[in-house]
């Protein structure tokens, strides 16, 4: 089934807003002693950030941009699997560790969906294969003939050597071609993200500003001397100290 293109840029328009608004509450919820508690402090003097608002800002922005990272993937991964539904009836799996599965060309594909090629480390790569050899033994069991496929699927990016022998990694285009036959998927999807985007982001920014006047000044008073200065000692005895 050949995909419909009106329908992909109807659900990303209905759906973005889920991201704009997971962002913001993600925001308003975030407690500054929790994030000062996994934040380096000596690297917060190795960079120089000697007053408040720069190591407010400093530890915010680098929070907010992994979280986004985080949200916006999970964020993909539904309309990877609503694009795939609408061409292969692909469904979300049920089998631990794999996210889409479908059949296709008498082959049934199981799929790990990260955003970017460069999302794991050596041990999660060992246990997403690790994950595709028990899915794939799952599926057997109920079907001894099934020809079952592991594909890791990355949203953006390139790989220049998808077959990876235990598994395929197809990244960017590649693998929105491979889930919705559609080779030019991936740039299509581009245009309605942008929709409202100006509106959304300015909502998020006010956001942004009031929890960094508030961090700054929560900071100030629990992490700073009368004169200002950041009061180093007792910045690392809350984050490093024994109990």
């Amino acid at each position: 089934m050949s995909l419909n293109q009106n329908i992909v840029i109807e659900y990303v328009q209905e759906h973005i807003g889920e991201f704009h608004q997971q962002r913001i509450d993600c925001l308003s919820k975030l407690k500054l002693r929790n994030v000062l508690k996994r934040k380096n402090p000596y690297l917060f003097r190795v960079k120089s950030l000697n007053n408040a608002p720069d190591v407010i800002k400093g530890i915010t922005d680098a929070h907010i941009s992994s979280n986004e990272e985080t949200i916006f993937g999970d964020w993909l991964e539904k309309l990877a699997i609503f694009v795939n539904e609408k061409t292969y009836g692909g469904r979300k799996s049920g089998i631990n560790g794999i996210d889409l599965e479908f059949d296709k060309d008498s082959k049934r594909y199981i799929v790990s969906i990260k955003s970017g090629p460069n999302w794991g480390n050596r041990s999660q790569i060992t246990k997403m294969k690790r994950d595709f050899a028990i899915a794939k033994k799952t599926l057997r069991t109920s079907n001894s003939k099934i020809d079952v496929v592991a594909v890791n699927g990355c949203c953006y990016g390139k790989d220049k050597k998808p077959d990876k022998g235990e598994y395929f990694k197809f990244c960017g285009q590649e693998f929105w071609e491979f889930i919705s036959g559609d080779p030019e998927l991936y740039f299509k999807i581009i245009i309605p993200l942008g929709n409202n985007a100006k509106k959304r982001n300015e909502n998020f920014q006010e956001m942004y500003n009031r929890q960094i006047t508030l961090f700054t000044k929560e900071f100030i008073n629990d992490f700073c001397n009368s004169d200002g200065a950041i009061n180093w000692e007792k910045l690392v005895k809350y984050n490093s100290a024994k109990e």
